[in-house]
């Protein structure tokens, strides 16, 4: 499972490029966490982070399941919003696209993220 992961990984990364205007939104789940993340790469350099390690998280759900997702997409949203930001190209990092990351991905399309 992990290989073939990893394989649709490298195989998303050869097409999807983030930019200072239009940021790559990375995001990478283990079994217990969630990590979401804005990379510029021309200049190699992450412009935001969120993760459900956060206090602000952490304190609103227990573990890591959809609400929490929703929320971290929410909270993304947020930050994104502050710092400029209003279009990001979204990297599953291999993930499919259903469950946490698609909850991920819809709560930042709602909170005003342009995909």
């Amino acid at each position: 499972m992990k290989i073939a992961r990893l394989k649709r990984h490298k195989r998303i990364r050869r097409k999807v490029f983030g930019t200072k205007i239009k940021p790559r939104l990375c995001v990478y789940k283990s079994l217990k966490n969630i990590y979401a993340q804005l990379v510029d790469d021309e200049q190699n350099n992450t412009l935001l982070t969120c993760t459900t390690l956060a206090k602000e998280v952490k304190d609103k759900s227990k573990g890591v399941n959809i609400k929490t997702a929703i929320l971290l997409g929410e909270i993304i949203a947020k930050k994104a919003k502050e710092k400029g930001i209003e279009a990001v190209v979204f990297d599953r990092s291999g993930y499919l696209y259903h469950g946490l990351i698609k909850a991920l991905a819809e709560s930042a399309r709602k909170n005003g993220l342009k995909f």
